[in-house]
């Protein structure tokens, strides 16, 4: 068994980009912490960077470290305390057809066709647009030792992934694209869902949803998925009416 041998966390090195535009509110400027790329990262610190808040993207280990905001607010879900409601059942159900499979290789021209139209009919509005293979590998297709891919099929044929990494104690989701045509099945919300399944068979306690952003409606929709955890005040804590 390879042993994974992190650097101590307390001594990482971190980069900062100077302010830009955010990326969801508008209104205002955003500052991003990077971990230094070169450091080797395993998955004992990724898991260590998660729990203080940090996302990976592509090669890139990063947190908001805006100083005049604070609206981007890591979060997870308590995966076995979920509340699997009625409306969350139907979405499983709905899509009980779908074969579900975790795989850690796949074909990646397939895959980048599915990507390649659903950033097209998706986020044509967004700087991932137009798309590209070489964008694809760098983001999402060149994975970690960590990542999977949990692939959704119909009758053989690709309809949708969520791409995830498997941390100590949990599911960090990364990404989900899917075939436009299976948008009324909501497989935003059924990659989610199978995701808090996955962690209650793996017996993993948290899957981590990214950023919760009260403001952004393309963020807010995360606390639906309830018990729902939040990292504020360097800690993780219930997420509250009062904090919706």
């Amino acid at each position: 068994m390879t042993r994974d041998i992190s650097p101590d966390i307390r001594y990482l090195r971190l980069f900062f980009t100077r302010p830009h535009k955010c990326s969801y509110l508008p209104d205002r400027e955003a500052v991003t912490s990077f971990v230094d790329p070169s450091i080797a990262i395993g998955t004992g610190l990724y898991s260590q960077l998660s729990r203080m808040g940090f996302r990976r993207s592509g090669k890139f280990f990063y947190a908001p470290s805006c100083g005049t905001c604070q609206a981007c607010i890591a979060c997870r879900v308590v995966a076995g305390e979920f509340a699997f409601t009625r409306a969350f059942r139907r979405c499983l159900n709905k899509s009980r057809d779908l074969s579900r499979q975790l795989v850690q290789d796949i074909d990646r021209d397939e895959h980048f066709e599915i990507f390649e139209r659903y950033i097209g009919a998706r986020h044509r509005d967004g700087d991932m647009y137009p798309p590209s293979r070489d964008q694809y590998l760098d983001f999402l297709g060149e994975a970690m030792p960590s990542t999977r891919y949990l692939e959704f099929r119909d009758r053989g044929e690709l309809v949708s992934c969520a791409v995830v990494d498997l941390l100590d104690d949990g599911l960090s989701a990364i990404y989900t694209y899917y075939q436009p045509e299976l948008e009324q099945r909501s497989p935003g919300t059924l990659a989610i869902l199978s995701l808090v399944e996955l962690a209650r068979d793996l017996a993993l306690p948290y899957v981590y949803l990214g950023y919760w952003i009260a403001e952004c409606r393309k963020m807010a929709y995360k606390n639906r998925f309830q018990p729902l955890e939040i990292f504020a005040d360097n800690q993780w804590q219930p997420l509250t009416a009062s904090d919706k």
